[in-house]
């Protein structure tokens, strides 16, 4: 029962910290994705311009980035690995110049650590 209460409790958390506004991060953003066959997690960096209300902007065309699956963006890099530390280590030691704000960094980390469960559970990742 404290358990369920926890778990409802957190739930309740997330939901409302997940509605604050953001500020995006200037040096771009990250699809994570996984491969259940080669049981790796991936992740690509893509580059973006952000304008003076806070929209990200395709740095090719200067128009708003749209979650469209049929344009399909080039990634500026992409990266695999077997844990959320690897793919960690890989976008912030040794490509330092991927991610420019804290909050950024920690949304990274959580969600490179729920790939990695989703990977050993066998479950689909959805990212946040």
């Amino acid at each position: 029962m404290a358990t369920e209460n926890l778990k409802r409790k957190n739930e309740i958390t997330d939901k409302k910290l997940s509605q604050r506004n953001i500020v995006l991060d200037p040096f771009g953003y990250f699809i994570i994705k996984i491969d259940q066959i080669n049981k790796k997690i991936i992740i690509e960096h893509y580059l973006n311009n952000i304008d003076n209300k806070g929209i990200a902007l395709d740095p090719l065309t200067n128009k708003p980035i749209q979650c469209d699956k049929e344009n399909r963006r080039q990634y500026n890099k992409i990266f695999e690995g077997n844990t959320a530390k690897e793919i960690g280590i890989l976008i912030t030691e040794k490509n330092n110049n991927l991610i420019s704000k804290f909050d950024h960094a920690l949304y990274l980390g959580r969600e490179l650590q729920k790939a990695e469960e989703c990977l050993l559970r066998n479950y689909d990742y959805i990212q946040d």
